[in-house]
């Protein structure tokens, strides 16, 4: 399985009703400027302190994201390391949301 999922196949999964869990990687004053909706907030910076008991199943569909990707990829890769199955990088961050998904989605 690819550690990589584009914008257009991130926004189909999350209209599509299945579950699975969106993580912004991103620190708390990035996500205070935007975010995507139903994204819930783990910092890359306390990612390894806290991603077992905040993601706690191995199989669960998870999508990460973060400005431009490179964070959320290394999130992702430390989570397949360390058995998650269905983990999965959003492809240019936020920042790819807000130009082709959601232009009401501030850039910075």
């Amino acid at each position: 399985m690819s550690l990589s999922i584009n914008v257009a196949e991130t926004q189909e999964l999350l209209n599509s009703g299945l579950p699975l869990r969106l993580i912004d990687v991103r620190e708390p004053d990035e996500f205070a400027i935007c975010k995507i909706e139903r994204a819930e907030l783990l910092p890359l910076s306390v990612f390894a302190e806290q991603f077992f008991n905040r993601l706690p199943h191995t199989g669960e569909r998870i999508l990460l994201y973060c400005h431009h990707g490179m964070r959320s990829m290394r999130a992702a890769e430390y989570l397949a390391k360390r058995g998650y199955s269905n983990v999965s990088s959003v492809e240019g961050g936020i920042d790819a949301w807000s130009t082709q998904i959601d232009p009401s989605v501030p850039r910075y």
